[in-house]
């Protein structure tokens, strides 16, 4: 779980997931928050210790820079269920247990919390936020074929051997643009992608890390993405 001034919502999280029956551990990326967001997590720790984790990082590093280095302690770890998940309640908890399923059902290799597999489901966003993720993923499906309707969607769980054959190093980009790339390459690479519906509730606290910079890497990325693939130098 990313953070960067998440400390209106951060203990409510991590309490929400620590209250799961299942043993699920959380590790925090936190990119030197001013608002003091990791001293939250050092504090939640105490109470936690076996479950709760705090990677302190020395700037805004960025999105997708931060899932990687999460994603590779998770592999040198040795669990074999790793996921990601925002900071901003905006994903809820309680469909941990719906995601994490399939795998280890042997059902999927990727399980994607999907807004708009079967119908719609996001709350309290404004009609323009809305049309833009949407028409997102009408655009990147178009271009790489991708059979992922949510292709932003950033609550995904993976089994380990997904992480280990994707070549984290490879993967440089930031925002939704990362999150496009793990689908594409993961599918390409032959793994079971599956969506299940959540519902997608807009934070309360705290503000969105959205920007142009973002929309436009993402634009871009997929025709990277598409181009590289067709030349076999994905």
């Amino acid at each position: 779980m990313p953070t960067y001034n998440e400390v209106e919502n951060i203990d409510e999280l991590l309490e929400r997931v620590c209250d799961l029956p299942d043993h699920i551990e959380i590790l925090v990326v936190d990119d030197a928050s001013p608002d003091g967001t990791a001293d939250r997590v050092a504090a939640f720790k105490e109470y936690y210790p076996e479950r709760v984790h705090l990677m302190r990082r020395e700037g805004k590093l960025g999105l997708g820079s931060a899932y990687r280095e999460g994603f590779r302690y998770a592999l040198a770890q040795g669990y074999q269920l790793i996921g990601e998940m925002d900071a901003d309640l905006s994903h809820n908890p309680a469909d941990i247990p719906n995601l994490t399923a399939p795998l280890q059902e042997d059902r999927a290799d990727v399980a994607v919390g999907s807004r708009y597999v079967d119908g719609v489901r996001v709350m309290n966003w404004p009609l323009s936020r809305l049309i833009l993720s949407y028409s997102a993923s009408i655009y990147t499906r178009a271009i790489t074929r991708l059979p992922v309707y949510d292709v932003t969607a950033g609550y995904v769980f993976y089994r380990r051997e997904v992480l280990d054959t994707l070549e984290l190093n490879r993967i440089h980009s930031t925002g939704y643009s990362f999150q496009i790339e793990m689908k594409f390459r993961a599918w390409r690479q032959g793994f079971r992608l599956v969506e299940i519906p959540i519902v997608f509730t807009e934070r309360t606290e705290g503000s969105s890390k959205m920007s142009k910079a973002i929309v436009r890497e993402a634009a871009w990325k997929v025709w990277e993405l598409r181009f590289r693939d067709l030349i076999g130098r994905l």
